[in-house]
């Protein structure tokens, strides 16, 4: 069975009657892992109820695109950015006609405009409409800008003929939208990441940490191990699930992912640090718990050893990429900051964001990072985190191929 393990499908289901299948693809899609949201166009409701597809998915349907209470909750921005992937499942001549020219009449077209993600289609029509000079015309200028075409397929149609322009089926459908996150780009690649905070023990009950959750370096763990990479995750204590095929190894302290990396970062080919490791440590821990007593405490701190400077000093070097949590945007010298970071620890690439900034960064599904490289620098918008990662790791993997 293809694997869409955490991801996010947002299907769209056009006016066609091969509709009904897309009840049977979201089962298909939810037995490989996804969470799948479903919009629909006006036509679309003609041929299967939302109620339906509300069932199905477990998730409320949206059809319409000037919906103020919609739009109070997840309008069609958020749900751009909420998907991984967007899959239109039937895709009509006259919706593909509507991507072809960059229509946003509906609800359905202005997501596609809207979102940075894989963008597929499975085209359904009689055989005639698909064999037509305009639809085939729209379809090469489709695959020109990237999208996905899965299918036609030939056979008896509803109409009574037979030929192509009939919808793959649910199975198919699942696989190739599995097949789109399989790039293979670090294939034969060892990738080290780290992921998550530390805890510095102060007593046998307190500590000092931070409020990373890990989910960004959880996010590039996954992304890299789609890309065919043996990857290791290297992570603090959080409360997320173990991405699938990836080794993970579990880490309290920064000198326990100090030793961790450095150990694991001999022979890869790829470290990417995430983790927000604390900078400091108590130098003595109390071995019984400190008793509340006087009005205010001392604790005295040690630098803790530096785990992205140390890995990139290396007799063999990985292509080392470093993270800078900031409390500053653009304006007040986020990449100031970022390229001080990338010089000072001899670093490929560093990954800088504003966590003060409460809708990204820490805790946050979404992100906005500016990456910072010797030769310049790219602002990626707010998007969600396991986008952020795939689009990371393609960056890193054509850098790396170059």
């Amino acid at each position: 069975m293809p694997s869409l393990a955490n991801k996010h499908v947002l299907l769209g289901v056009t006016g066609g009657i091969a509709a009904y299948k897309s009840a049977e693809v979201i089962r298909r899609l939810q037995d490989s892992g996804a969470s799948v949201r479903v919009v629909m166009t006006k036509g679309g409701t003609e041929f299967i109820t939302p109620l339906t597809m509300q069932a199905l998915s477990g998730n409320p349907v949206h059809t319409e695109l000037l919906n103020t209470e919609a739009e109070a909750a997840m309008g069609h921005i958020e749900l751009s950015r909420w998907a991984d992937v967007i899959l239109i499942v039937p895709a009509t001549a006259d919706f593909i006609a509507k991507l072809v020219n960059g229509e946003g009449g509906d609800l359905l077209s202005t997501i596609c405009l809207a979102s940075r993600s894989p963008l597929a289609i499975a085209p359904a029509m009689n055989q005639g409409m698909w064999r037509n000079a305009s639809t085939q015309h729209n379809i090469e200028r489709l695959r020109g800008r990237g999208i996905h075409i899965f299918g036609p397929a030939e056979g008896e149609q509803a109409c009574g003929d037979v030929g192509p322009g009939r919808m793959i089926e649910p199975d198919d459908i699942a696989e190739l939208t599995a097949d789109l996150f399989e790039t293979g780009s670090l294939t034969g690649k060892k990738v080290v990441i780290t992921a998550g905070p530390t805890r510095e023990a102060i007593d046998p009950v307190r500590y000092i940490s931070n409020h990373s959750s890990g989910k960004m370096g959880y996010a590039l763990a996954e992304a890299a191990a789609e890309a065919g990479a043996e990857t290791i995750l290297i992570t603090g204590p959080v409360s997320l699930k173990a991405p699938e095929r990836v080794k993970t190894l579990s880490v309290t302290s920064a000198r326990e992912m100090y030793d961790t990396a450095l150990a694991e970062a001999n022979d890869c080919d790829l470290f990417i640090a995430s983790a927000a490791v604390a900078d400091y440590r108590p130098i003595q821990v109390s071995e019984k718990k400190i008793k509340k007593s006087a009005d205010t405490m001392t604790i005295e701190l040690v630098k803790n050893p530096d785990i992205v400077s140390a890995v990139a000093v290396l007799q063999k070097r990985p292509f080392t990429v470093g993270f800078a949590a900031e409390t500053a945007n653009a304006e007040d010298g986020l990449e100031h900051h970022a390229r001080g970071k990338l010089e000072r620890k001899n670093l490929d690439l560093v990954i800088a964001n504003d966590v003060s900034d409460r809708t990204i960064g820490f805790n946050s599904d979404d992100n906005a990072v500016l990456v910072v490289e010797g030769q310049g620098s790219e602002a990626i918008p707010k998007i969600n985190k396991s986008i952020l990662a795939r689009q990371l790791i393609a960056k890193i993997a054509n850098m790396l191929q170059g």
